[in-house]
């Protein structure tokens, strides 16, 4: 699949060169701390930028703080099991799964799912973070709290305004992809329509962002990234042939 210009996907991907990269990326970079990883959109996992990673925090969690789950479980926004495993992990971490488990007294096979669910409602949000595997003597995840793994961006992202953080998103996401609908984006990360317009509205004041874009047969509240059209806009608009010497 890699470098090939229509790639398809193999029939046995598991032997795949490719897809075993993409497979490796996920573990390698992720335990080199070079980037943060988990289910942070849509409940699926994802790789983001450090650099970002801020603003997804600003998002989720606000000022919030690793201890403050006692205040999300009280108010009924985190479950029982997602508590029992944040009392283990704000006593000791890292951590490894099995571990994790037997001290949540969530190790019998019959609480598999149910940790897998509680894991995943602490990933999406921002309290618990897988750090590494372990291949030996049996295979296992390294968890932490993603304020101890990543201290400064939690730093960042507990200071960071609500308007800001959206901007931030906005941002990189129509300068990766060139364009994007409004409507899009506010699914995407799952927030309202109307940040999502003041965002880009603010990001076209400062000349990042181009709003109103009408293409035939796309969404009418298209944004795109000025460095798309500015081509076209540096071009000089033909004038009339010059007439040439004898």
């Amino acid at each position: 699949m890699t470098g090939r210009r229509d790639p398809r996907w193999p029939r046995r991907s598991h032997h795949d060169a490719g897809v075993g990269l993409t497979w490796e990326l996920k573990d390698a970079l992720p335990g080199r701390r070079a980037v943060y990883y988990g289910k942070l959109l849509k409940g699926r996992p994802v790789l983001v930028a450090l650099d970002l990673f801020p603003a997804f925090y600003a998002l989720v969690r606000g000022g919030q703080r690793a201890r403050d789950y006692r205040t999300e479980y009280q108010a009924g926004r985190l479950s029982h099991p997602a508590k029992r495993l944040m009392d283990v992990l704000i006593r000791r971490h890292p951590v490894y799964t099995r571990e994790w488990r037997a001290e949540a007294l969530m190790l019998d096979p019959g609480a598999t799912r149910s940790f897998e669910r509680a894991v995943a409602e602490l990933q999406q949000g921002l309290f618990a973070v897988k750090t590494a595997e372990r291949y030996d003597p049996t295979f296992s995840y390294r968890w932490d709290l993603v304020e101890a793994w990543l201290p400064d961006a939690v730093r960042e992202g507990r200071r960071l305004r609500r308007a800001e953080a959206v901007r931030r998103l906005v941002a990189r996401h129509v300068g990766g992809a060139g364009w994007a609908s409004v409507r899009a984006m506010a699914r995407l990360f799952a927030l309202p329509a109307d940040e999502v317009r003041a965002a880009a509205a603010a990001l076209a004041r400062a000349g990042a962002l181009v709003t109103d874009v009408r293409v035939p047969g796309l969404p009418g509240d298209l944004v795109v990234a000025s460095a798309l059209l500015e081509p076209a806009a540096r071009r000089p608009a033909a004038g009339p042939p010059r007439a040439r010497r004898p």
